[in-house]
This record gives structure tokens, C-alpha cells and sequence, in this order.
């Protein structure tokens, strides 16, 4: 049961504000507290030089050692560029079902494409992709409905394209695991 989320700033760390806005997107579409912890955990171990990457299963694993109370999930936000040794990049990474998990903005940045930047989508983006890890730790596995945050995303333009909610089937399954409801919204979520 998913009582509450702990975002934590992984090494290389965006700032404080960008995990304020992200624990108020959250705590709104999924109806639990939200908390930003002041520690920063240091994920430059996993750094591998020949790629210039992060490998986000070491980090993944380190971050699910932290002790936290039972129902919290800790959400780990970084600037590094994360891969697993079978895909080119991942946008996050969580445990599933587990209480860990963890994100990247570094793809999610429009500057990572040689465009300005863009905050709002941005902002967007990051919370669509910590909707989708959190799910996971909440034991959803990737949806076939494409609006769905849970739907699987190989490219930043099909992240943009899915809703920042949950579809149906996938909010049947997390008030079945013991996720709160939040029935004043038709999906769970919606755009920022």
C-alpha cells in the first residue's frame, strides 16, 4: 500500500525546486504525501566512462537499501544520462513491485536535442516518467493503452504524446494494490 513518496536529488543533482514542483504534481494525481528529502545521495559509482553514462540498475539497487518507513516509495531524481546494458538509454528505472525507483532529466531536457529549453514541458515530461516508475513500483507493468502514463516510452516524442494519468484498467489496479482513488478526476492525472 503506497502511503507517501520520499524524492531524493542523485548525483549529478537538479536543483531543490525542480523535486518541489515534481512532489506537488505528485501528491495531487496520486492522493498521498509527497515529501523532498534535503540529502543528496551520490550516484557517481555507477558512472561508467566508455559510455559517459550512468548504469541505473547499481544506482536502482543502492537507493532500495534506504531505510524507509513501510508504504513509502523513494524516488531518486538525477541529471546523469542512465542505460542498462541492453538499451541505448532509459529514461528511469524502477523495482517491481519494490519501493524504489528512479529518474532522469537528462533526456527529458529539450537542450539534450539542441533546442531551447522548455521548463514546462519539462516539467511534464518529468512527471509523466515519475508517474510511470512509481506505477511500477506499485506492480503495473507497461500498458497497450497509448494515452496511458504507463505505456512504454523509447522516445522522448512518445513520452510526449501519453496523458500524465493513469488509464482504467491501470487505476483499477492500484486501488487494488491500495492506492487511494482520486475520484473527482475522470483519469488519474491529466496535463499539468
Amino acid at each position: 500500500m503506497l502511503r507517501g513518496v520520499h524524492l531524493m536529488r542523485v548525483t549529478p543533482a537538479p536543483a531543490l525546486g525542480v523535486l518541489d514542483l515534481l512532489s506537488a504534481g505528485l501528491a495531487k494525481r496520486l492522493g498521498v504525501s509527497c515529501h523532498v528529502t534535503t540529502e543528496e545521495f551520490d550516484g557517481r559509482f555507477a558512472f561508467d566512462p566508455l559510455r559517459q553514462q550512468t548504469y541505473s540498475t547499481a544506482l536502482l539497487a543502492r537507493l532500495a537499501q534506504a531505510p524507509l518507513p513501510e508504504g513509502i516509495a523513494l524516488l531518486g531524481i538525477t541529471d546523469a544520462d542512465l542505460y542498462v546494458p541492453v538499451l541505448t538509454f532509459v529514461f528511469g528505472e524502477a523495482q517491481m513491485p519494490g519501493r524504489a525507483a528512479l529518474v532522469s532529466l537528462a533526456r527529458l531536457r529539450e537542450e539534450f536535442y539542441g533546442l531551447p529549453p522548455d521548463l514546462s514541458r519539462l516539467e511534464e515530461r518529468l512527471l509523466k516518467e515519475a508517474l510511470h516508475e512509481l506505477g511500477h513500483t506499485q506492480g503495473l507493468r507497461h500498458c497497450d493503452d497509448w494515452r496511458c502514463v504507463m505505456v512504454s516510452s523509447h522516445a522522448v516524442s512518445k513520452l510526449d504524446v501519453k496523458d500524465a494519468g493513469y488509464c482504467a484498467s491501470c487505476r483499477r489496479q492500484l486501488t487494488k494494490n491500495g492506492v487511494p482513488e482520486r475520484r473527482r478526476e475522470k483519469r488519474w492525472g491529466g496535463l499539468m
